[in-house]
């Protein structure tokens, strides 16, 4: 095949094209316009530069459409080529905000995007989403303001801001009520909320997470709660390498409850055993903690509403009057060490 045809077909045939038909599927709502998340089983892999891109975010594998054909179906460069070229004028499925080149204007460099947002107030739609819709104390939101790692973004969604060693915002995690994402144009490396000098380590795959664990352990003393924000790129390792290195520091993989949680989990045990630091396995009671703080904390507005409730007021079978049940009396804190599983 000569090299002119070759390029054609790293043109014409995108890596979604050949990850759909292997079974893949398009995780719209973990997916941007530059980085397309495509899941099969516990398997991830993110198509970049506009198709013609790869990585896995669980390991170091990246490359183009050949590279990808090659990885999957474990053929060699000629029989890729093949297997490619049956795949022209295959259409892969394409989320409705996929724009093309042209429409985009022209980039604002990322710190002026996130120094042109407003922090999250009482009342505003980025604290009513996380008050209520993620059920967030309003401690754990003030905490994350005053670190200045919380913004206000588009229709009410919440922007958290990763940052590196130097604590300088380079990306942020996009969450909503209808969206998902990360900052285009943005680095991730790790969201962190806590004490600066933590020994004890909190790592999660979500903000929401890093901050929900967070509120369910009361911000505990001497813990930073950290983010990956789903991925582990380059820098993301650097930085858990320089944290790592700390004495007396204990790692915990506060990862979700479920296969991609647990391979997470597993690379945070190898980096700790070259660290030479402390781990162990925090494992949510739910598929991850937003859904445990969740579950939480409606169980305690349920006992809370139950201890108001009026006592009827026919008379009872033994034609006596009895006092009322006394009120349940609420926690002191949101949050506490129970239902938190460890292994």
């Amino acid at each position: 095949m000569e090299r002119e045809e070759i390029e054609q077909l790293r043109d014409t045939v995108g890596c979604g094209a050949v990850l759909e038909t292997s079974g893949f599927a398009i995780d719209v709502r973990e997916s941007t316009r530059r980085a397309m998340k495509f899941r099969r089983g516990s398997e991830i892999i993110i198509v970049t530069h506009e198709g013609r891109g790869w990585f896995d975010p669980l390991g170091d594998e990246k490359g183009d459409v050949f590279s990808l054909i090659s990885r999957l179906e474990r053929v060699g460069f000629l029989e890729g080529c093949q297997r490619i070229a049956a795949l022209i004028g295959f259409r892969p499925s394409v989320p409705a905000w996929q724009g093309s080149k042209g429409d985009r204007g022209a980039e604002v460099p990322i710190f002026e995007k996130w120094e042109n947002r407003r922090a999250p107030w009482p009342g505003s739609a980025t604290w009513c989403y996380l008050r209520w819709q993620r059920s967030l104390p309003a401690r754990v939101i003030r905490s994350a303001i005053a670190q200045g790692v919380l913004c206000e973004g588009p229709h009410g969604s919440m922007w958290a801001g990763h940052t590196d060693d130097a604590g300088h915002v380079c990306g942020w995690e996009e969450r909503g009520s209808e969206w998902r994402g990360f900052a285009t144009g943005g680095n991730k490396v790790l969201f962190r909320l806590g004490a600066i000098d933590a020994s004890r380590l909190c790592v999660t795959e979500a903000a929401i997470d890093a901050m929900s664990l967070g509120a369910i352990e009361g911000l505990r003393d001497g813990t930073m709660y950290l983010s990956t924000g789903g991925g582990w790129s380059p820098a993301t390792d650097a930085a858990m390498r320089v944290l790592a290195a700390r004495p007396n520091v204990q790692l915990v993989a506060a990862t979700d409850a479920n296969p991609q949680g647990d391979m997470f989990a597993e690379r945070l045990r190898t980096l700790a055993d070259e660290a030479a630091c402390d781990w162990m396995r925090l494992r949510p009671p739910e598929d991850d903690w937003n859904d445990t703080l969740k579950i939480s904390e409606k169980g305690k507005w349920e006992r809370k509403e139950k201890g108001r409730g009026v006592p009827h007021s026919g008379r009872p079978r033994q034609g006596k009057l009895r006092p009322a049940e006394p009120a349940l009396t609420r926690p002191a804190r949101t949050g506490g060490p129970e239902g938190v599983l460890k292994d």
